[in-house]
């Protein structure tokens, strides 16, 4: 026969109970919690953290000017993909070693001034949790075996610092909280200082390195042409000296004019020539990945690209942080970002080009030009040789003079704007400088306290709900109801017989008194040693009213008749047999009724030693014909009751249970007491307690409450429903009733009385098997 589980309603005060049940598990785990969680927070390293406020404006100048230095206004945010540029340069390897440099952290004692340094307990755990130093030491090993390459020792501190920044921008906003946590208040409040001051730096550099560039190339161009208006100024004089020239004729006017007109086109064109060429050599030398884009260059698919790509950067070196390189997620950015770089590539290489074919035409324009003059040169000096050349020479020297004037204006103006750095004028600027902090933000106490209290709190109640969850005990009337559908005979509670009497006063003093002696009239409670026919020798204490209630409740388990012959058994030993063979007796006597306790354990026999009676003749003498049945059965010194015991213990007790003289024997005692109950062997022990439980009017099945587990004892059921029994009820001995037992506390309040009237303080029961 299949057992299913009913399907059960939550009840909230259930699982109330189950709490209060098992609290000192709740109890035990919270407070292990709590103290590990104490003495972590008073053991390890405080860290201090000190943090600045940055503000980052969009920087849309490419090149510095007097005017932008001068009229300097803070420019509105338009791309986000340039704040996060800027927010991630603050991260980088240079800028940490630049400003470990400036601080000269290696010779700081706290970063072991040379020294090794020595492990923090927090890393210590961490490497002995994530077995760390198994790796480590191999690591070790093959490092002694290989020589390293020199290396900047700055970058090793320049690691250890960028693995513990923070940086943290503010929502809605351009500001950017920076800070860096360590156990040493001032060197934290220093590295963060620097660090803002070398990124302000690093970002007036990057500014100006373009300008520089370009005044360095007009610089050599104003150089040239002023070794060359020299010369022509020398030669201009002494050819006016030579041919002391006075004025010119309106012919001669005119083909100057001409000449002059060529003259200034060709000073244009070399000047567009040499515009052309200055953007040209800027666009060669151009790293577009870091560079800011030339004012100059206006191509928008240049723009759009080299934004995309330092979104997709951006994105690639944040999804690092938590993900490998062969990860197929960082493989697909890769690939999208190396596809970028290309086309970031391509379009300027494009733009390069087009500089380029730019620089080539106003170089042909220029040359095309000095052609044309040099016609027009021959044309005048045919007409008046002396005069056109000497005008010629004088033209020329005007506009070279203009050519150098325009140049020097040009590098005036870039060379003012390079040192401009010297103003600090950043796009980036120190809000709040660090401070150095007072308290430490590692480990929070009061916080931790917290946590562990609720974490202990949570994890102890689940922990309850496990245990509760793993006991597979028949804990009462509803575990046996739900998975055999069997109903509840009664409870034995658990009786003390140590005869310890104490002063403290039942849990379970909730009863009523019913038919006990009056207040003020009580008398010391007994000193109970046995189990064993407590119901006779203490008719008065509450446990032999609950043999009562049991007897009840096996009367009216018929309808038509109370059944007359009861076997007891169970589904393992020691729980509790033969105990209550012997006390269900005394309560059956108490009515007046002749009772019948046969002793059918024909392996481990004890009712014969309850009773106080012989053990020779008996049930195995009279199954084997050796006596006759009234031989075998005895009266015992309680009235009413009489004992068939089991006699010498025979080699085949199963043969002779199931022998047909003990079928006669059943029906014969049948005549002669009103009640026969019958002590068997457990169920899954031996065969013995079916054959007699096919002979008996019913079965009652004890349980050993909170020691009896589910399986043995829906086996053992099975086993009895498969040879036909009929199981009336259970009967649970030994429980402990204490508060919080939620299993029994509404089934036991129906027949519970005043403990402390009668009792010795403990609501317990010691097991009598």
């Amino acid at each position: 026969m299949a057992y299913q589980e009913k399907r059960k309603e939550i009840d909230l005060m259930e699982y109330w109970k189950v709490i209060l049940k098992r609290k000192w598990v709740i109890a035990t785990f919270t407070g292990a919690i709590v103290f590990f969680t104490l003495v972590f927070s008073f053991l390890a390293t405080p860290i201090y953290q000190a943090r600045t406020t940055l503000l980052i404006e969009e920087d849309t100048s490419k090149l510095f000017s007097i005017t932008e230095a001068l009229n300097y206004q803070p420019q509105v945010m338009r791309d986000l993909r340039s704040f996060n540029t800027q927010v991630n340069l603050l991260k980088s390897k240079s800028l940490s070693e630049r400003m470990a440099k400036k601080l000269n952290l290696m010779i700081r004692p706290e970063f072991g001034g040379g020294k090794k340094q020595g492990r923090s307990l927090i890393d210590t755990s961490k490497q002995i949790l994530t077995f760390r130093w198994l790796s480590s030491n191999k690591d070790s090993d093959s490092s002694k075996a290989r020589p390293t390459a020199a290396s900047d020792p700055y970058s090793r501190i320049a690691d250890s610092i960028r693995s513990s920044l923070n940086i943290k921008p503010i929502r809605e906003t351009k500001l950017v909280e920076l800070s860096y946590p360590s156990p040493y208040p001032v060197l934290a409040t220093e590295i963060v200082n620097a660090l803002a001051e070398e990124f302000i730096n690093f970002s007036i550099e990057k500014r100006s390195s373009s300008t520089q560039q370009a005044a360095d190339f007009l610089g050599e161009q104003i150089a040239n042409l002023k070794e060359e208006l020299v010369g022509k100024e020398r030669e201009l004089q002494k050819y006016g000296q030579e041919k002391e020239l006075d004025m010119l004729t309106e012919t001669e006017s005119s083909i100057v004019r001409e000449l002059q007109r060529l003259q200034e086109a060709h000073t244009q064109a070399t000047i567009n020539r040499v515009r052309a060429e200055s953007r040209y050599r800027q666009l060669s030398n151009l790293n577009v990945e870091v560079d800011p884009l030339p004012q100059f260059l206006s191509n928008p698919a240049i723009q759009q690209i080299r934004s995309d790509y330092m979104r997709k950067k951006n994105e690639y070196e944040e999804t690092k942080e938590f993900y490998k390189e062969s990860y197929p997620q960082m493989i697909q950015l890769k690939a999208s970002l190396d596809n970028l770089r290309e086309d970031l590539q391509s379009e300027l290489q494009k733009a390069v080009d087009s500089a380029k074919t730019e620089f080539e035409g106003a170089q042909t324009e220029e040359w095309a030009m000095a052609r044309m003059l040099e016609r027009q040169k021959g044309d005048a000096a045919r007409m008046n040789s002396d005069a056109i050349h000497y005008r010629s020479l004088r033209i020329d020297v005007d506009n070279k003079r203009k050519l150098i004037d325009s140049l020097t204006e040009r590098q005036n103006e870039t060379l003012v704007s390079a040192r401009l750095e010297s103003l600090k004028m950043s796009n980036v600027h120190i809000i709040d400088p660090a401070e150095v902090p007072k308290r430490p933000v590692f480990p929070k106490k009061k916080l931790n306290l917290m946590l562990a209290l609720i974490i202990g709190l949570f994890g102890g109640t689940a922990l309850c709900f496990l245990v509760e969850y793993l006991d597979n005990t028949v804990k009462g009337p509803e575990d046996v109801e739900k998975i055999t559908g069997l109903p509840s005979l009664g409870v034995i509670p658990y009786l003390d017989t140590d005869g310890v009497k104490t002063k403290k006063k039942s849990r379970f003093n909730i009863r009523y008194s019913y038919g006990g002696q009056e207040e003020g009239k009580r008398t010391n409670p007994p000193e109970v040693k046995k189990i064993e026919l407590v119901n006779h020798l203490f008719p008065k204490i509450p446990i032999s009213e609950d043999y009562k209630t049991i007897r009840t409740s096996i009367l009216l388990s018929y309808a038509e008749s109370p059944p007359k012959t009861l076997v007891f058994t169970s589904s393992l030993p020691m729980e509790g047999k033969s105990a209550t063979v012997a006390n269900m007796g005394v309560a059956f006597a108490q009515l007046g009724e002749r009772v019948l306790v046969i002793d059918s354990d024909l392996r481990k026999p004890r009712l014969h030693n309850i009773f106080g009676i012989k053990k020779s003749g008996g049930l195995s003498k009279y199954l084997t014909g050796k006596i006759s049945l009234k031989d075998a059965i005895q009266k015992t010194s309680i009235e009413n009751i009489y004992v068939l015991p089991t006699g010498l213990i025979p080699p085949n007790p199963s043969e002779l249970l199931n022998s047909i003289k003990m079928k006669d024997m059943m029906e014969e005692v049948k005549n002669g007491f009103d009640f026969i109950l019958i002590d068997t062997p457990p169920v899954l022990a031996v065969i013995d307690s079916m054959i007699v439980s096919s002979m008996a009017d019913a079965i009652v099945f004890i349980i050993r409450a909170g020691k009896t587990t589910r399986r043995p004892f829906v086996n053992a059921i099975g086993e009895l429903n498969r040879a036909r029994a009929k199981v009336i009820g259970v009967l649970f001995n030994g429980l402990k009733v204490k508060k919080g037992d939620y299993y029994f506390m509404d089934y036991y309040r129906y027949y519970q009385y005043d403990y402390h009237k009668y009792g010795n303080g403990r609501d317990d029961n010691r097991r009598g098997a």
